[in-house]
């Protein structure tokens, strides 16, 4: 069976299969509804099967139930002939997990959106799958404040997500160049801030402009949507709002955020180009106000419930920079009111307050892992990305931590070497790198590597600059990060990637029915160049650290 992610358990395929038609039912026991509109909307519709509903006893018929011998998100997938297909679960998710894997087994032709042959026969390879996932965060960034995405783009992932068992969507929607989520009590938010007036093409040496306007948001319905869709498909949406520095598109909207006894702030615009903006937020009590206000309209949108990740709200806390506060009255007389020793602790300070805030209502904090520096609340999660060393401060000290390290699964870097590739930034990271990457860092215990929530795949936007290039920088390495975070995998120069790039190759005509433009085995095609654009590429293989 040719499945990607890796399943933990196969029984190969004897005999005939269970046949699919027309007559074909579906049962689906109490718990497993989402799965059974998922079947009906998406398979059903792919290859013509009314999928009526039908008794449990019925002859080739599909059942869906729950089994709680099983694991949450683990399932039972068994296909006999006569008997038909069942899909028990541990939990609903893991029944749609199941449904995943029984699309994959369906041919490439269930992953597209109308039938091509109505009414042809489909079989089942007879046989059983037992699975369930490695980790409990498998994640992917979205950043959409760089490059905005529109609503039916965000939608579209979150499919290809469920496609490959991924369950945690981060939305990065703040940043320098754009605030893309609507805060009612907030107007000039996306009046101002979710648009800048022209673009750096390239990396941010380039001397290259597209001269046009861009930007955009997300209204409170348009979010509610994503959530709710996502949720149907057992994907939790973590909210991304980025405090205290890379806020300069805020500052643009509403000056009074930013140091405005170091800098005009009223003279600020949405940052058009690329980089870390040394605008910062001002460490105020009417800047507390403020981002208390947008979380309380970001707690109603992102609505925690008892399963998945849904509680978590991350508030960015990386890359601040401290210039203007080492020039503010204001933040020196707040730093000594408050007894701390330095601007560092003063972002600390801040961090602190909204972890304090969330935590009040019942929410988590996640933060990138420059939070750690000066002490961080028990309830507090880190997302490592600076390398292994945050996380594995962080779980040393009893935080949980999400590892998703630059150097090994930033998809934004290349592919490969070479002129062809389309604005090189960064580290060569190939579909082996990744497939090789280890998310829990050795030298951890074994109580220190529970801590280890799971892992997060990330796709920064700067230079990607639609879909079709966030497409090409995550696929198809995002397949081989979703078998990294799903599989029980043996240690990295043990594992066999020869078979997974076999399975690669039927994987390849699912994305093509997707409408995936991914990056070819052989190389970028024409048309996903960028000849002329420059970037920033980093020779050598990445620090392991």
């Amino acid at each position: 069976m040719e499945l990607i992610p890796a399943p933990r358990a196969v029984e190969e395929p004897t005999g005939p299969g269970v046949p699919l038609g027309p007559d074909t039912t579906l049962w689906a026991a109490p718990g497993t509804e989402c799965t059974e509109r998922w079947l009906r909307a998406t398979l059903g519709a792919a290859l013509d099967l009314p999928l009526r509903p039908g008794p449990p006893d019925a002859r080739d018929g599909v059942r869906l139930l729950l089994d709680d011998t099983l694991a949450p998100e683990a399932y039972r997938l068994t296909a006999a002939p006569g008997t038909g297909v069942e899909i028990r679960g541990g939990g609903p998710a893991g029944v749609f997990w199941g449904a995943q894997t029984l699309r994959q087994l369906l041919g490439a032709d269930a992953f597209r959106r109308a039938p091509l042959r109505p009414a042809a026969a489909r079989s089942v390879p007879a046989g059983v799958v037992e699975d369930a996932p490695r980790f409990r965060w498998r994640g992917l960034l979205l950043d959409v404040a760089r490059h905005f995405m529109p609503k039916e783009g965000v939608l579209r992932y979150l499919d290809l997500m469920a496609a490959h068992k991924l369950n945690v969507l981060h939305l990065h929607l703040t940043d320098d160049q754009g605030w893309r989520i609507e805060i009612r009590r907030y107007p000039k938010l996306t009046e101002i801030a979710s648009w800048r007036s022209r673009t750096k093409f390239g990396h941010r040496a380039s001397p290259l402009w597209d001269e046009k306007p861009h930007g955009g948001y997300y209204t409170q319905d348009d979010i509610r949507e994503i959530v709710a869709y996502a949720a149907e498909r057992h994907i939790s949406v973590v909210p991304e709002i980025d405090v205290p520095g890379h806020s300069q598109a805020a500052i643009a909207a509403y000056p009074e955020l930013g140091n405005t006894d170091v800098v005009d702030t009223s003279a600020l615009s949405v940052w058009d180009t690329w980089g870390i903006s040394s605008n910062v937020l001002a460490p105020t009590d009417t800047t507390l106000r403020f981002y208390e206000g947008v979380f309380e309209e970001v707690l109603e949108l992102f609505p925690a419930d008892a399963a998945g990740f849904s509680a978590f709200v991350h508030v960015g806390g990386d890359e601040c920079r401290k210039e203007q506060w080492t020039e503010s009255v204001t933040a020196k007389t707040r730093i000594a009111d408050l007894g701390l020793t330095d601007e560092d602790a003063l972002q600390s300070w801040f961090i602190g307050h909204f972890d304090a805030w969330l935590a009040a209502r019942g929410r988590r904090l996640i933060g990138w892992d420059e939070i750690l520096e000066g002490g961080l609340a028990p309830g507090a999660a880190v997302a490592s990305w600076r390398g292994y060393a945050g996380g594995i401060a962080a779980a040393r000290a009893g935080h949980d931590v999400v590892m998703c390290p630059e150097q090994y699964v930033y998809l934004d870097h290349r592919q490969a070497p070479g002129d062809d590739e389309p604005v090189p930034i960064g580290f060569v990271r190939t579909l082996e790198d990744v497939y090789r990457f280890e998310p829990v860092p050795a030298g951890l215990t074994e109580e220190e590597a529970r801590h280890v929530l799971g892992t997060q795949a990330n796709v920064w936007t700067e230079v990607l600059e639609d879909s079709a290039r966030v497409d090409y920088q995550a696929f198809p390495r995002l397949a081989a990060f979703a078998e990294v975070a799903w599989s029980p995998l043996p240690a990295p120069a043990d594992r066999d990637y020869a078979d997974f790039e076999r399975r690669m190759t039927a994987h390849y005509r699912r994305l093509d029915a997707l409408g995936v433009a991914y990056r070819p085995p052989a190389g970028p095609r024409p048309w996903q160049r960028r000849p002329g654009v420059p970037g920033r590429p980093i020779e050598g293989p990445p620090p392991n650290r």
